[in-house]
């Protein structure tokens, strides 16, 4: 009797030891599943968990979330980070009611089409939802073919991603093609881990290149540091009495639609900026001590200087506004900037 392929070993390990009962799990909703592969990208499952019961509460259908404006979506996205997600989400949303009339299209290259939806989420949605015949290639899976098959170089690059695409596809089943795409992103998940890998429960450790060769701390092949650029600025946390002025981000690359506190450059006089600007005089200011925030390509320092001033008439309030302390932190808003706004 011939030893059960890759794919046969993926497929029981699952069933017997895999990830059953998850909120997105047992439906073939297509909108369901395609919220949480969206929420699942760059985050934790169980970061996600409460963040999706939650939206899903708001938003059940692709209907509701097309009609709601993008500041509700933010709102309860706030927190979860990544805000272009939720952009994407809000926008695709929309074209799935107009175009598609709220149905998801089935085939991977129609959703690939569609904003915020890569080739491996357009594939996980294809098969959850419509068990389609399509591989999925996810930080994950990419650390585990990476081992298994003793593919070496940086899998973010082009030629070497390429080849694990390749991998990837002929290592499919003709069926279970669902219990065998949880069951990748589930060994990724609870045994093929980054760092202390459990190969002795491994279905795959009897001929993983890896494994024999002791070499799962080398695989996958590290990343080449990259220098990121550090972007300086000053926070204006501007306050009277027990409220604080807030400034809708409109036209920033980062946070966009988020609220948070009006910016100036470093060496910038932060009291002429807020008359200039707002037209408020400030009685006092306090510099506090930087924060550092790490973005995927920059690291923000961002040095709040609190201002108090006299009164609330903005000569300008277009996107700006004054909130009291606990309205301010119903916003939505960056992390970060939630911390700050709690601890000042």
């Amino acid at each position: 009797m011939p030893a059960p392929s890759f794919a046969q070993r993926i497929i029981l390990w699952q069933r017997r030891h895999g990830r059953h009962h998850l909120p997105w799990q047992n439906t073939r909703d297509p909108y369901r599943i395609w919220l949480s592969e969206i929420m699942l990208q760059q985050t934790q499952v169980e970061t996600v968990k409460s963040y999706y019961l939650r939206f899903l509460s708001v938003f059940p259908n692709v209907f509701a979330l097309a009609r709601a404006p993008v500041t509700q979506v933010l709102e309860l996205w706030s927190g979860l980070g990544y805000y272009r997600r939720a952009h994407f989400l809000h926008h695709t949303a929309r074209r799935i009611v107009d175009d598609y009339h709220g149905t998801f299209p089935e085939t991977e290259q129609e959703l690939t089409e569609l904003p915020g939806i890569g080739r491996s989420t357009a594939a996980a949605i294809a098969v959850f939802a419509f068990h389609r015949h399509a591989a999925i290639l996810d930080g994950n899976v990419k650390r585990i073919l990476a081992r298994h098959h003793g593919i070496e170089g940086d899998p973010t690059q082009s030629s070497v991603e390429k080849h694990m695409w390749a991998v990837a596809e002929t290592l499919l089943p003709k069926n279970n093609l669902p219990a065998y795409t949880q069951g990748l992103m589930d060994l990724g998940a609870q045994i093929c881990t980054r760092t202390c890998p459990d190969c002795p429960h491994c279905p795959l450790r009897q001929d993983c290149f890896a494994h024999a060769a002791q070499q799962t701390a080398l695989l996958p092949s590290p990343r080449q540091r990259q220098t990121i650029p550090e972007i300086p600025f000053q926070l204006l946390v501007i306050r009277h009495q027990d409220r604080i002025l807030l400034e809708e981000r409109r036209t920033q690359k980062i946070w966009s639609g988020l609220w948070s506190f009006p910016e100036c450059a470093m060496g910038e006089d932060a009291t002429q900026i807020v008359k200039q600007r707002f037209g408020l005089k400030a009685c006092d200011h306090v510099v506090h001590t930087p924060v550092r925030h790490r973005l995927t390509h920059r690291l923000l320092i961002m040095t709040p200087v609190e201002l108090h001033v006299a009164h609330e008439r903005l000569r300008q309030t277009n996107h700006c506004r004054f909130y009291r302390h606990k309205e301010a932190l119903s916003c939505a808003m960056p992390t970060p900037i939630r911390r700050i706004l709690a601890k000042i």
